[in-house]
């Protein structure tokens, strides 16, 4: 479960487009409404600058002017989501929390439970609860998601399987072994089925389904999906690509476990070699 910082600022941007003709009263010089907009601005520039204190300084003041435009005004719900992402961007998982929680109260009281802008928010949260480890808060969000997206975008949809994928983790955190297997297995139908059989996506859910059966200790049956997911690698990206001496490395790792040392060995120096070369190449 991943964010990165543009997908944040993205999301922002969309909240004001979205909130914005809601928002447009009279304004006078020195109003609430215009500094309001000054906080939200200077707050975005200091974090895309990378002056954090700034940002969060701006955003907090900007926050309690938004306090007093009501539960309904959309910039209280900008100002919350700006916070929740700022934390969470510093790994300050528990400051994000009550943020994202509210943001996520005020977007579905507004906008329904099934518009775009709600989808992301629930997302974000079930992230955050992932990342800071808090996997049976995770649990529940990931899955009112699934069945969102699935009710609008039908169940085979690859917005369907990367949700799969993200709750079979989840269950897969919990020792949940039995569901993270079907749930992999679902998301891996969907991206064969969607992609065709030798797509990255697909070479994602088999590494994934490798994992899980390696966590067990379920190496026999980890073994066919390292190897399919390898010869797509290298099919896909080469065969001297980083991502290829990734697999390899984890393949090698169950072939030692299965006494196949010959053959871990020369994955293994493959590996090895690919890291060297690209080591060499960089500057």
């Amino acid at each position: 479960m991943r964010k990165s910082n543009r997908a944040s600022i993205i999301l922002a941007v969309t909240f004001a487009v979205v909130f914005a003709a809601s928002n447009v009263r009279p304004q006078s010089e020195g109003s609430d409404d215009q500094r309001w907009t000054e906080l939200d601005g200077a707050g975005g520039k200091a974090f895309a600058e990378g002056r954090v204190p700034d940002a969060e300084k701006a955003w907090k003041s900007a926050l309690q002017l938004a306090e007093r435009f009501g539960p309904e005004d959309g910039r209280l719900i900008i100002s919350l989501n700006n916070l929740a992402e700022l934390y969470q961007n510093q790994g300050k998982y528990p400051d994000a929390e009550p943020y994202q929680k509210r943001a996520l109260a005020l977007l579905e009281k507004r906008l329904g439970p099934e518009h775009a802008l709600v989808l992301q928010s629930l997302n974000s949260l079930a992230k955050l609860y992932w990342t800071h480890g808090k996997y049976a808060e995770a649990e529940p969000l990931t899955r009112k998601l699934l069945a969102i997206v699935e009710k609008i975008a039908g169940p085979e949809d690859p917005d369907v399987a990367q949700i799969l994928n993200n709750l079979a983790e989840v269950y897969k955190a919990q020792r949940k072994y039995a569901d993270a297997e079907a749930t992999h297995k679902r998301a891996l139908a969907i991206r064969e089925k969607s992609f065709g059989a030798e797509d990255p996506e697909v070479a994602q859910s088999l590494n994934n389904l490798a994992e899980l059966y390696k966590t067990q200790g379920r190496n026999s049956e980890a073994e066919p999906f390292y190897k399919r997911s390898l010869a797509i690698g290298e099919k896909v990206f080469g065969a001297e690509h980083p991502e290829v001496a990734t697999i390899q490395l984890k393949y090698a790792e169950i072939l030692r476990k299965m006494n196949r040392k010959a053959e871990a060995e020369k994955l293994e120096a493959q590996a090895k070699a690919i890291r060297a070369k690209q080591a060499k190449g960089t500057p």
